[in-house]
C-alpha cells in the first residue's frame, strides 16, 4: 500500500466511523477554549477539565483575569503540570487581551501566536475550534498516531508531521482530521501498548503490518 491509498482508506475509515469529532476541553467561549488548551499542555484533559469550572467562575473575564496576580492564579491551578510558569503565561495573556485586542481572543493564528503561553499547537486548536479556520494541530497523541500509521515517514518535529499531514489530507477535513488523530491515539492508539486487535486502521497501518 502507497501513502496515497493509505490516506484515502485511513480518512474514509475516520469519515464513516467517528463523523463527529472535537476537543475533550469543556469551554463556553474562546476565552475559556485559550485558558483551557493553554493548561493542557503536557497535561490531560481530564486534570484541566477538574479545575476549569472554579478557575472560570473566579476570572470569567479577561477584564478580571488581567488585573488579577500568578500567584492567585496558581491557587486554581497548582494541580496541573508546571503550575507557576501557566499561571504566569494566563495573566499576562489576559492583559495583551485587553492592551492590544480590545478583550476579545483574535482568531488569526499568527496573532494568537503572540499571545505568551500560546505555541503553535496552541493557536492552530484555537483558531480551528473557536473560529473554523482550518488548522491541524499536532500534539504528542497526532505526531505518534501519524509515524505508527504510515501517515507520515517518520518525521521528527512535529512541524514536520503538520505540513506531511495538511499537503496529504484535504484542508476541509484539517480541523476535524486533528481531532481524529488525537482520540484516536488517547484510546486505541496508545503509547506503550497500542490496541491493534481492536483498532479498525489496522488493515491500513504500516505498524500493525510489520508486526
Amino acid at each position: 500500500m502507497n501513502q496515497k491509498e493509505r490516506y484515502t482508506q485511513v480518512i474514509a475509515w475516520f469519515e464513516q466511523n467517528m463523523p463527529e469529532a472535537g476537543t475533550e476541553l469543556h469551554h463556553s467561549n474562546p476565552f475559556q477554549l485559550l485558558i483551557s488548551v493553554i493548561l493542557a499542555a503536557q497535561c490531560t484533559d481530564k486534570r484541566v477539565n477538574m479545575i476549569t469550572p472554579a478557575l472560570f467562575e473566579a476570572f470569567p473575564v479577561p477584564e478580571v483575569l488581567a488585573v488579577s496576580n500568578p500567584e492567585a492564579v496558581y491557587e486554581y491551578i497548582k494541580s496541573v503540570s508546571y503550575p507557576n510558569n501557566k499561571a504566569r503565561h494566563l495573566v499576562e495573556m489576559a492583559k495583551m487581551l485587553m492592551t492590544e485586542y480590545g478583550g476579545e481572543v483574535p482568531s488569526s493564528i499568527d496573532e494568537l501566536l503572540r499571545l505568551p503561553g500560546v505555541g503553535k499547537k496552541t493557536a492552530n486548536v484555537i483558531a480551528s475550534v473557536a473560529f473554523d479556520v482550518p488548522a491541524l494541530a499536532v500534539d504528542t497523541h497526532v505526531f505518534r498516531v501519524a509515524n505508527r500509521i504510515g501517515l507520515t515517514d517518520n518525521s521528527k518535529t512535529p512541524l514536520e508531521t503538520e505540513k506531511e499531514l495538511t499537503k496529504h489530507i484535504p484542508r476541509r477535513l484539517w480541523s476535524i482530521a486533528h481531532h481524529w488523530l488525537i482520540l484516536h491515539g488517547r484510546y486505541v492508539c496508545i503509547a506503550r501498548k497500542p490496541k491493534c486487535e481492536s483498532c479498525g486502521l489496522r488493515l491500513y497501518c504500516k505498524y500493525f503490518g510489520e508486526l
